[in-house]
């Protein structure tokens, strides 16, 4: 039986670790951290205006810093940003904080569900099409997102329905959540 100090969600941009982030920390009477908006409130910037003035470099090292102080922390649900698997610093304190759930989706979800939510930095800053990086990022991660605990689609799902796929997951491995 494992214990889970924290629920922590990791996968790319656009596949719900945000909204199923809430959810969960709701059900779960969790604090709700996300990573992206942590970093964009301490710099007074949204992420687009901090890869814009101060590089894809310095955003890094913010997600770094955000990643090992939340780790620290208990009862949370944390997104993350999805590009927090690039740093193995980063993944080996949120393992140690708890249980990793890597949420999918496939390119075409993606594709929607960023185009809906606005501007992307390495999206738009690829040259490419929007398909075409989106494919490029996802082979490039994709033996990182493979490194956590579960790993749950959320192709054609509320975020309701992924938080329940969540809960029947623990449930059937014994997962406990803390009561402290």
């Amino acid at each position: 039986m494992k214990e889970a100090r924290n629920i922590v969600l990791t996968g790319f941009m656009g596949t719900g670790k945000t909204s199923v982030g809430k959810t969960l920390a709701e059900w779960v009477t969790f604090e709700f951290s996300d990573m992206d908006a942590i970093i964009e409130k301490e710099e007074g910037k949204t992420v687009p205006e901090i890869f814009a003035e101060k590089g894809e470099a310095y955003f890094r090292q913010k997600e770094s810093e955000v990643a090992q102080r939340l780790a620290r922390g208990n009862k949370q649900v944390i997104a993350t940003g999805g590009g927090t698997v690039k740093d193995p610093k980063n993944m080996e304190a949120l393992k140690e904080a708890g249980i990793i759930v890597c949420l999918t989706a496939s390119v075409d979800t993606i594709l929607q569900r960023t185009a809906a939510e606005g501007e992307r930095p390495l999206l738009d800053a690829s040259g490419d099409d929007r398909r075409a990086a989106i494919e490029k990022l996802l082979a490039e991660r994709e033996a990182l997102y493979k490194e956590v605990d579960y790993t749950i689609d959320t192709d054609g799902k509320t975020p309701d329905d992924v938080a329940g796929e969540i809960f029947s997951r623990f449930e059937m491995d014994s997962v406990m959540l803390p009561s402290f």
